[in-house]
């Protein structure tokens, strides 16, 4: 690549920017954020090839001093309206008015690098020396290039980690929700467990109060029956009930309550790292060609007999005269476009595992003392 394709290769891309950043409506904003960006690393890198490349090879002749200083002065004038327009809201309405301003300047400082400062380097270098430019410049441009694309896949790397880590601390706080509500749930089931083993117990031991005192003898005779200290006969009874404290407190005095309980499963859950997919883009170069048509001037002397007799203008006087011929040569620009999309993604799927574990409960063995006799009941 020459030094002129190399040079004019940014401003072609900078002209295809300012063309999609007009053309985008202001309810865009995310594209024409993105589109900016493109425009301002595209113009950015522009300046710099200039101030770090063309400027001291001007600045050593005394006839193109006068051009750097120009130069320079619109450099300053391009990167005051690009920071003004980085600062101006995307959707704001004099943004496209304030890029058209820009687009005017940078089509002015464009024109002034193809007439005079591209022609003014390769008049003032040899051949070798324009390679040996156009290779430095193009390592600068490889280096931005690999810098924009180290810090890109930072960003992506650091915005991939805090999803991470925002998605780890929601599965984390669902389970901890989780487990503290199986726990509550669980702690609940005990405590009614246990409190309906201790009203069976209470009421087992009252009925066998109540049958102890109805088996003992009675005389028949209230007197008699008072006198022993034996229970009342069945005419009594309607007292009884009419003051039924006095048996309900005997019975309170002489109770002793087991408590019963039992183990009760509690299956909670964690989040841990099954593995690490990870999705590299890197870059294929691929040769290419296409074929384009080139016009030549070039100048034809050709004599031929006069008209007329009639003198027109001066004659038998030295005359010069200055042919321009031209030559079209390709100019190569290399546009990038979007292709496709890799959209990547995490997938949620529950599935449900059955969790098989040993629990233990408490049990009671009753043993009466007249029979010998063991009877087994389940809490």
């Amino acid at each position: 690549m020459n030094l002129r394709s190399l040079m004019q290769a940014g401003p072609a891309k900078a002209v295809e920017l300012f063309a999609k950043l007009a053309d985008t409506p202001e309810t865009a904003v995310k594209t024409r954020e993105r589109l900016f960006a493109e425009l301002k690393t595209e113009l950015e890198t522009h300046v710099e090839l200039e101030q770090k490349h063309l400027f001291p090879i001007l600045r050593k002749q005394a006839e193109t001093k006068e051009l750097v200083a120009t130069a320079i002065r619109d450099n300053k004038e391009l990167r005051t309206k690009l920071a003004e327009l980085d600062t101006l809201p995307k959707n704001d309405a004099a943004f496209l008015a304030k890029l058209a301003e820009l687009q005017k300047a940078f089509r002015q400082h464009a024109r002034d690098e193809k007439r005079e400062l591209l022609p003014a380097v390769q008049k003032a270098l040899s051949e070798e020396q324009v390679q040996g430019l156009v290779e430095k410049m193009e390592e600068t441009l490889a280096e931005a290039d690999q810098a924009r694309q180290v810090e890109a896949e930072e960003r992506r790397a650091a915005a991939r980690r805090e999803r991470e880590l925002r998605e780890q601390a929601e599965q984390a706080e669902q389970a901890a929700h989780e487990a503290v509500k199986a726990t509550a749930e669980a702690a609940e089931a005990t405590l009614e467990t246990v409190a309906e083993g201790s009203k069976q117990v209470a009421a087992s031991a009252l009925k066998v109060a109540g049958e102890a005192a109805s088996a003992a003898p009675r005389t028949g005779f209230l007197f008699w029956d008072a006198m022993f200290g034996l229970p009342s006969s069945g005419r009594e009874a309607p007292r009884a009930e009419s003051a039924p404290a006095a048996p309900a407190r005997q019975a309170a005095d002489h109770e002793e309550v087991i408590p019963l309980a039992q183990e009760v499963l509690v299956v909670g859950k964690r989040t841990v790292n099954t593995g690490t997919t990870r999705v590299r883009r890197y870059v294929v170069e691929t040769p290419v060609e296409q074929q384009v048509s080139l016009v030549r001037e070039r100048v034809v002397v050709e004599r031929r007999r006069p008209t007329t007799d009639k003198l027109t203008g001066e004659a038998l006087t030295e005359l010069t005269i200055e042919v321009v011929e031209t030559d079209e040569v390709p100019l190569v620009a290399k546009t990038v476009q979007l292709r496709e999309e890799l959209v990547i993604r995490t997938e949620r799927v529950e599935h449900v595992e059955t969790v098989r574990e040993t629990v233990r409960q408490d049990e009671v063995e009753v043993v009466r003392a007249d029979t010998r006799q063991r009877a087994r009941a389940r809490g």
